[in-house]
């Protein structure tokens, strides 16, 4: 765990740096191909200029010395070339890695090499002619490997922060989902060490009376196991009575508020066991008790009033639940509904 935690500390910052490294490799890239064609815009146009003068040029020679000239100009640009003749022979060469008097196997291997990378321009009756690639290419290939490379780490380390983002939320739900499962628990077993408490300080009590209440910590206990025995599940869509579903939720909890010191009053607004909405009838009723429990929390020991309304809203229902409480502190209402989140010490979210 604390290797897993120092790599998703670092993980985010390694992605960026990735990101910065990408970027700067690509802008090199992109200036680099720039002047490239900047040069090559400039030694062409140098090549015109030597061939019209050549073509222009009234001494008998003048066309010969511009064609040496041209020549020299080629060499100059560091392309590999190669001149063989109608039989197959080297007639000339340039910017070869061999010499001229090389084997001829590691010659005819070297001309392939270039026929490798561009098909031979054959002049009929002349010969034909061998060129590899520019030197500059050379470094196009290595920055795009470079960015070929870059790219697959930094996607690599997106799929591996998005997957540890993934299993740190669903960590966080399990441990939402273990301290859900106390707090539920947690309220009918305190209702039941609560009665048990009251019958040794009574011993006149009735069973009648006794079990009446008794039995709503049973059902409360039976409705919990319900309602985790449906997570993972796909939610039902049936009819539900909100009113009614209200009135039930606040019929469990105004036997057990405060009433001597900080007292605080529940009331229900609702017409009826209406109106009907589609869903869970089990989740919405666990919805509904949650946020109840949070608006009697936020009152404990200062007292107050917690309203729930239920009425018909335009093409659906709105069910409300309102408290006088001092409300949600600013820092936390973006993370609000994020499994775990509490402002309270022994909060369960």
């Amino acid at each position: 765990m604390p290797r897993s935690g120092a790599l998703r500390r670092v993980g985010p910052h390694a992605v960026l740096g990735l990101a910065l490294v990408l970027g700067a490799i690509t802008v090199g890239s992109a200036l680099t191909v720039t002047h490239h064609l900047r040069d090559e815009a400039r030694d062409t146009s140098r090549l015109l200029g030597r061939v019209f003068a050549g073509l222009n040029d009234p001494r008998p020679d003048g066309a010969t010395a511009a064609l040496l000239d041209l020549a020299a100009q080629v060499r100059s640009l560091g392309i590999a070339i190669a001149v063989t003749d109608t039989a197959g022979r080297i007639a000339a060469m340039a910017n070869a890695p061999l010499p001229r008097d090389a084997d001829a196997a590691a010659l005819r291997a070297w001309i392939a090499e270039l026929d490798a990378v561009h098909a031979p321009i054959v002049q009929p009756g002349v010969g034909t002619i061998h060129y590899g690639p520019l030197p500059v290419a050379r470094r196009f290939a290595v920055l795009a490997l470079l960015q070929g490379v870059l790219f697959l780490c930094l996607a690599l380390l997106s799929v591996w922060a998005y997957r540890s983002q993934v299993g740190a939320a669903r960590d966080r739900l399990w441990v939402a989902m273990a301290r859900e499962s106390a707090h539920q628990l947690g309220t009918p077993l305190m209702g039941l060490t609560g009665w048990i408490a009251y019958v040794r300080e009574n011993p006149g009590t009735t069973a009648e009376e006794l079990a009446a209440h008794l039995g709503a910590d049973a059902e409360r206990l039976e409705r919990v196991a319900k309602r985790f025995e449906r997570i993972g599940r796909p939610a039902r869509r049936e009819p539900v009575g909100l009113g009614a579903v209200a009135e039930r939720v606040v019929t469990y909890f105004r036997p057990r508020l405060p009433t001597l010191a900080n007292p605080v009053t529940l009331g229900l607004t609702a017409a009826g066991p209406g109106p009907m909405a589609l869903g869970d009838p089990v989740l919405v009723e666990w919805a509904l008790e949650a946020v109840i429990k949070n608006a009697i929390d936020a009152l404990s020991g200062r007292g107050g009033r917690v309203d729930v309304s239920v009425q018909a809203s335009r093409g659906g229902a709105r069910v409300s639940v309102r408290d006088d409480g001092p409300g949600v502190a600013p820092e936390v209402r973006a993370q609000l509904f994020e499994p775990g989140v509490s402002t309270k010490i022994g909060g369960w979210g």
